[in-house]
């Protein structure tokens, strides 16, 4: 086990697409023209930066045809600095415009990828090849969100299977080149909480939360508590069979953890306005963030980082801690996912590290990045500057980095998610017709 916390850093990359549209996020935020952001980056004192090799980005013209110019000069800038990269290939994408998460040239197209990224960089250890492969297959392929833009189980699942296998076969390409190449497998996790109606929904979705890393650790076989949904919604069983026998473990779980990411589901509809009501077809209900609703608020990322450790014994880091608000905050947030990391690791879980993301900000991720709003959250540094400017965030990581022991006078306030104000519902009168219910009275 590793005796020392690092801290690393990661570029907000994703290069989805709605529609005919592709959103990039290193073009929007110019990090794609700032080569010197690296050295911005590596005066933090970061040991590792997750960083794409996007195939998106490298296949302008075709599936097979690659353009590494861009990567060459940045993994280059990185190895000189002494910054090791943990190297993305497909970050909330679907591929280049021939494919997308539903077909089959998907997992073979990444796979070819891969193997050519390993042949021009083979001194690279760490590697994602999907980011987020279940959240990616949520907004593709049950929400709707981002092309190809379905709306069903069977799509959202086919996604998420393409995803994992694309992962394998990535994996393996890497490997036949470098034998000790290592997969970062990165997820978002929380915790799912409801109103005693939805119990049965919220346990449906905390086992789910797990499924991407069930299938990678060869552990989706006829006793999972969701076989039979996969199987039911077009999923082979031989193609299950084929990743139960054939497992790709991560070498480290990457933890995205959010503010947002621990989720209520609230059937008292009258609290909310009515574009915000969905349905499971069994019952109305509106899926909010506990933070909002809950009185216990979030579980944080001690409880996420036990949770990963306990299951799965694996090491583990928190890939993705970023919070969209004032500097003052966000510094707040960084602090205490390093708490909570350091407390893991003396309570005897594998926590590697804790990475600073977004460092150069992100674009619409209040939309989903679904629309381009020019909606902008800095990060360490604020590209709106005529030179990316320091934050009170950077200030933490060079804090953190230097003297990871040491109290910072931010610490003395708790953040907006640990005070009484943060709750849009406070605690309220209970209308008397659900007194009745409650009670079995007509």
């Amino acid at each position: 086990m590793a005796s020392e916390l690092e801290l690393w850093g990661g570029i907000e990359c994703t290069v989805n697409r709605v529609r005919d549209t592709y959103f990039d996020q290193l073009e929007r935020t110019q990090h794609a023209s700032r080569i010197d952001d690296l050295d911005r980056a590596a005066a933090l004192g970061i040991r590792a930066l997750r960083y794409p090799v996007l195939w998106e980005r490298s296949a302008r013209a075709n599936l097979d045809e690659f353009d590494f110019t861009w990567p060459d000069a940045r993994l280059r800038r990185l190895r000189d600095l002494g910054v090791k990269p943990i190297v993305g290939l497909v970050h909330h994408g679907s591929g280049p415009r021939e494919t997308n998460l539903l077909e089959a040239s998907f997992s073979s197209g990444l796979q070819r990828y891969a193997r050519a990224v390993a042949e021009r960089y083979p001194w690279v250890k760490d590697f994602t090849p999907v980011n987020e492969p279940l959240t990616t297959a949520r907004f593709s392929g049950l929400y709707g969100h981002w092309y190809p833009h379905r709306r069903d189980a069977a799509s959202f699942l086919r996604a998420l299977y393409n995803q994992i296998l694309a992962t394998q076969r990535a994996m393996q390409a890497i490997r036949q080149v470098i034998p000790d190449a290592r997969l970062v497998q990165t997820e978002d996790f929380g915790k799912v909480f409801s109103a005693p109606k939805l119990k049965y929904q919220a346990a449906f979705e905390n086992h789910r939360q797990w499924l991407s890393l069930d299938m990678l650790f060869g552990r989706v076989n006829r006793y999972h508590p969701l076989y039979g949904y996969l199987v039911s919604h077009g999923v082979r069983e031989g193609e299950l069979r084929k990743l139960e026998c054939e497992p790709c473990p991560p070498d480290l779980i990457g933890i995205n953890y959010y503010v947002t990411s621990d989720r209520y589901l609230d059937d008292r509809l009258h609290r909310y306005s009515s574009e915000r009501y969905g349905s499971n077809g069994r019952d109305r209900y509106v899926d909010t963030e506990a933070v909002r609703t809950r009185q216990e608020g979030i579980v944080g990322h001690r409880a996420v980082i036990d949770s990963a450790w306990a299951r799965y014994r694996t090491p583990v880091a928190l890939t993705e801690v970023h919070l969209g608000c004032t500097e003052d905050e966000q510094a707040r947030w960084l602090l205490e996912a390093w708490r909570a990391a350091s407390a893991a690791k003396a309570g005897g879980a594998d926590v590697r590290a804790i990475t600073l993301w977004s460092m150069f900000g992100a674009y619409d991720w209040n939309s989903l990045v679904t629309v381009a709003n020019g909606h902008y959250e800095p990060g360490a540094f604020d590209i709106r500057a005529a030179s990316p400017r320091s934050t009170v965030l950077a200030d933490v990581a060079r804090c953190l980095s230097s003297s990871p022991e040491a109290c910072h006078p931010l610490e003395s306030a708790p953040g907006w998610w640990r005070r009484p104000e943060r709750l849009l519902h406070p605690v309220l009168p209970v209308p008397q017709e659900e007194m009745d219910a409650a009670s079995g009275e007509e």
